[in-house]
């Protein structure tokens, strides 16, 4: 399932996960970066890729990196399919899923991922509320891309989570100080276009990330 990501140091570093990755000297660009999981979007979206062609990148993905793919409103069918046939090791409910949803999908064996809003009612803000193996808190509005009050969720989300939205290499120090979370996840800012990953800002944004202290609340220091 999900690992724990370690510096050459043994402290554990702040896991990172970058999304929305479309071509091959990206998704080489996060791993030789350090990424700890890639994100493939089979979603409507300015990123979205073929299950095909996600198979296609995630095959030269090393195992100890995370391969995602990430859905927003598909049935349990229309994920489960997908999701065998890109052949990922995880699967990301991005919005309103339901409980149930992540229940049909347990026996996949792959890494569970919820992604909410940050304007969630308390309860939904812990990770394992819906029996997902990881949560992604995002902006109150998802996609925007735009910065926003990180330290508003500092204290509330429990467990595994990665904060998300309006994140790029230049704010993320400011970010993780302001709401402690466990990782962090990114997509546009590491853009230079709706849809058009950097390699530069991708390397950018992992060396500023695993920079970082990974001291999670509800969490030991060394995950």
């Amino acid at each position: 399932m999900t690992g724990v990501a370690f510096s050459a140091s043994g402290m554990r570093h702040m896991y990172v996960k970058i999304c929305g990755l479309r071509e091959p000297e990206h998704v080489e660009a996060a791993v030789e970066a350090g990424a700890d999981a890639i994100g493939f979007v089979l979603t409507r979206s300015p990123r979205r890729i073929t299950p095909a062609r996600a198979r296609e990148l995630a095959s030269a993905v090393p195992p100890h990196v995370l391969t995602v793919a990430v859905f927003a409103g598909e049935t349990p069918d229309e994920v489960r399919a997908a999701t065998l046939e890109a052949g990922v090791r995880a699967v990301q409910l991005h919005g309103d899923h339901p409980h149930d949803d992540f229940t049909a999908l347990k026996d996949l064996g792959v890494t569970l991922i919820r992604a909410g809003a940050a304007g969630a009612e308390d309860r939904d803000l812990r990770c394992g509320a819906f029996d997902e193996d990881l949560l992604i808190v995002d902006a109150p509005r998802p996609g925007s891309g735009e910065p926003w009050d990180w330290a508003a969720v500092r204290g509330r989300p429990e467990g595994r989570w990665m904060l998300a939205g309006g994140l790029d290499p230049s704010n993320v120090a400011e970010a993780v100080a302001a709401a402690r979370p466990w990782g962090v996840d990114v997509s546009s800012g590491v853009e230079v276009a709706s849809g058009v990953k950097d390699t530069a800002l991708i390397r950018s944004f992992v060396a500023a990330a695993h920079a970082l202290p990974a001291t999670a609340p509800g969490l030991p220091a060394n995950g």
